[in-house]
């Protein structure tokens, strides 16, 4: 009896040395696999503030709680088993739908700077966000459209992990998968969250009554940061729509070439040599 305990004490150290083997390398493979996608990451932290600019302070952090819910579906409920199921029965499949994908992030970025060069009626309401009864719908609409392009982005991100990932078993390119979409999400909205929040912050040490001289370094960092956030929002608002741009190139150019079409890259590189 002792020694039946014994040994199956024995096979119990060793599951647990295994599954601690295989945590310690889940980790580290995501580890990894998340570097090689950071440039998207920023690209995606990046593109979303863009959607709460002009929206009353007390909705800006339930609308990015939405983004990262939606984000978050996404990646878990729809991009992780599409990517293991189309990596295991239809690789050949992934280059197009991203190609697919980088279309639409041109043209949603191309739609961006056309409605910036050439405003019409659409886009100015669109910029009163908070007026009247249409400020929820206008929400909904914000929040979707930010969803959408947040899944490129996502499915471009779960591409890179996926291609960056050893071959292994089904389990743990699914765990390494989640913990990538889990991990890079709370990353991209909580920065997303302290960069629309900024303002706010800044207000509250600007209005520090302490007659300290940090309580007067504190308030004039305030004062700084209040200024300073609409041009920064501006500013990241430009940069999120030429990522939007960048990105949906590169998938395309890396695509023509995967297919034998290298001429766009070559010229593209020549030129940014030139």
């Amino acid at each position: 009896m002792s020694i039946g305990l014994i040994a199956l004490l024995d096979d119990v150290a060793g599951i647990a040395k295994v599954a601690a083997a295989s945590l310690d390398d889940v980790a580290g493979q995501a580890a990894k696999a998340g570097v090689k996608a950071a440039g998207v990451v920023i690209d995606d932290a990046a593109v979303t503030p863009r959607y709460v600019v002009g929206f009353a302070a007390e909705r800006e952090l339930p609308i990015v709680a939405k983004i990262a819910v939606g984000s978050l579906r996404n990646k878990l409920l729809f991009l992780t088993p599409a990517a293991l199921a189309l990596g295991a029965f239809a690789p050949w499949t992934i280059t197009p739908l991203l190609m697919l994908g980088g279309a639409y992030l041109c043209y949603e970025g191309t739609e961006k700077v056309y409605e910036a060069l050439v405003p019409h009626a659409g886009h100015a309401h669109d910029a009163q966000p908070d007026a009247g009864g249409d400020g929820r719908a206008m929400e909904d609409r914000k929040v979707s459209s930010a969803i959408k392009t947040d899944f490129i982005l996502s499915a471009e991100i779960m591409a890179i992990t996926l291609a960056a990932l050893p071959e292994g078993g089904v389990v743990t390119k699914a765990a390494v998968l989640a913990l990538v979409a889990v991990g890079i999400t709370a990353f991209v909205y909580g920065a997303v969250a302290l960069i629309v929040k900024a303002d706010d912050a800044g207000m509250a040490m600007a209005a520090s009554t302490s007659r300290s001289a940090f309580g007067s370094f504190v308030r004039a960092l305030g004062r700084g940061i209040v200024k300073g956030m609409p041009p920064f929002l501006a500013l990241l608002a430009i940069v999120g729509t030429a990522a939007m741009i960048w990105v949906g190139g590169g998938i395309l150019v890396h695509g023509l070439e995967t297919y034998g079409l290298p001429q766009v890259a070559h010229a593209l590189h020549a030129a940014s040599s030139a």
